[in-house]
């Protein structure tokens, strides 16, 4: 064993035994070769191996500071990853009574003659009266598919891996935000495609920045979440989809959007009304009605459904047949409506809550989504922060979490290392306004070091 790596070790030692704390930062590196007698070089290869180890994380013009713990995956927004009190990381939205406005529908499939068939296997189409149903629920103003368009999955997170599994081969490229859902990027490395984040602004991806890429090296399809950005809330405008639609066409570059919350908000088109042609549109019920027994939409364009609905078959993400029978009597009875009209209330609720509670710090919302995109006072960084909530008993979700590597500086999701995202549907709403208060307090302290 080397030097550097021995030191490295009682620097690990003390890092795990809590003598040296999340957040606190490390001498610079000439002050600590002083210090040990070695040689600057050797101190340089002692942080680098506490960095290759991720016990610390090195920033430009700050210094190296102790991790609070690895950046998550995607997995911890999809299943329970703490066991923090207040969850803030999980984002599914329940209305009151939520329980006993689904249950009505649920009692005929237990006849045994119904549930004999809804027990049957499903095909990716789904049947004509589930096609129909979903055609009416996801249709707008200036858009309405035919059901012959709609396909169906276990999830939306299946409808996107179904979609990119079609569009794009192994070694593709796929263009999307600098910021995103991070289980796409799990998704994308599962399928070997490499995601690559464009250049964007206030109103989302830049046309611009798509035709380079295009250019520099041919995208297969892009990934846009045009309406209520996860994890900004930002929507795209009108002007810009129109731009961003013709772009496009010239290439027949396919785009998968991903709609998943835009439940919340009933006064803008998809991206689909502007290029139809391209947009295969995701959706589902999980945020709409529940996660534990849900349905995924893929509306595609006309003719496109064979190759699709094929790659939905050979994922195993097509939707089960019980699911797609609730589903089915959840939309057409005016449940899915009326939970819609519930959590568009809760939603607001909550984001006064944010106003409230976080006034005067810098968090980019909309008061109609579930999330808070928070970029955190200095000194404070995403994952000293997530560590000292996590300590207080608030799991949050560090803003690296959403960020697409990217081998250009201009194109990366610069802050993110600054920022976290607050999920604000899964806690009760006590405990999410007293989780508020306390991170407002934490945020202020500025001498956590």
């Amino acid at each position: 064993m080397h030097d550097y790596q021995r030191i490295a070790d009682r620097i690990a030692a003390d890092i795990l035994s809590g003598r040296l704390r999340p957040g606190q930062r490390l001498p610079p590196q000439r002050s600590f070769a002083r210090r040990r007698g070695i040689a600057a070089s050797t101190a340089g290869r002692v942080y680098a191996e506490l960095v290759r180890r991720g016990l610390v994380v090195g920033e430009v013009g700050r210094g190296t500071f102790v991790r609070a713990a690895p950046v998550p995956s995607g997995r911890a927004l999809a299943e329970p990853a703490t066991t923090a009190p207040v969850n803030l990381e999980l984002n599914y939205p329940t209305a009151p009574d939520q329980a006993a406005l689904l249950a009505p529908a649920l009692a005929p499939l237990l006849r045994p003659d119904v549930l004999s068939e809804a027990t049957r296997t499903a095909p990716a189409d789904g049947t004509p009266a589930a096609r129909e149903a979903a055609r009416g629920l996801l249709a707008t103003a200036g858009w309405r598919p035919s059901p012959d368009q709609v396909l169906f999955s276990g999830n939306a997170r299946q409808a996107i891996a179904g979609a990119l599994a079609a569009l794009v081969r192994p070694g593709g490229r796929v263009g999307i935000d600098a910021l995103t859902y991070p289980l796409v990027k799990e998704i994308a490395a599962r399928l070997g495609v490499t995601l690559v984040p464009l250049a964007g602004d206030a109103d989302g991806i830049r046309p611009d920045s798509v035709a380079a890429a295009h250019r520099t090296a041919p995208l297969s399809a892009l990934y846009l979440q045009p309406t209520l950005h996860n994890p900004t809330s930002a929507t795209m405008p009108e002007t810009r989809r129109r731009r961003l639609a013709a772009e496009l066409r010239p290439w027949g570059l396919p785009v998968v959007e991903d709609r998943i919350w835009s439940f919340l908000s009933d006064d803008t088109e998809p991206f689909a009304a502007f290029a139809p042609e391209l947009t295969y549109v995701v959706d589902g019920l999980s945020k709409r009605v529940a996660p534990g027994l849900t349905v995924g939409f893929l509306v595609v364009p006309e003719g496109r459904t064979g190759r699709v609905g094929e790659a939905l078959r050979s994922g195993g993400w097509t939707a089960g047949r019980f699911a797609l029978e609730a589903a089915l009597r959840w939309m057409t009875d005016g449940t899915v409506d009326r939970l819609t009209t519930a959590k568009r209330a809760d939603a607001s609720r909550r984001q006064r809550l944010v106003t409230e509670h976080l006034r005067g710090f810098t968090v980019r919302a909309d008061p109609r989504t579930y999330y808070a995109w928070w970029r955190l006072p200095a000194p404070w960084r995403a994952d000293t922060f997530t560590a000292a909530a996590a300590a207080r008993g608030i799991a949050v979700t560090p803003g690296p979490s959403f960020a697409v590597p990217a081998r250009s500086p201009d194109l990366s999701a610069s802050g993110a290392a600054d920022c976290v995202r607050l999920g604000l549907a899964s806690a009760p709403l006590e405990a999410l306004e007293r989780a508020l208060r306390t991170l407002a307090s934490l945020a202020h302290d500025t001498h956590h070091e």
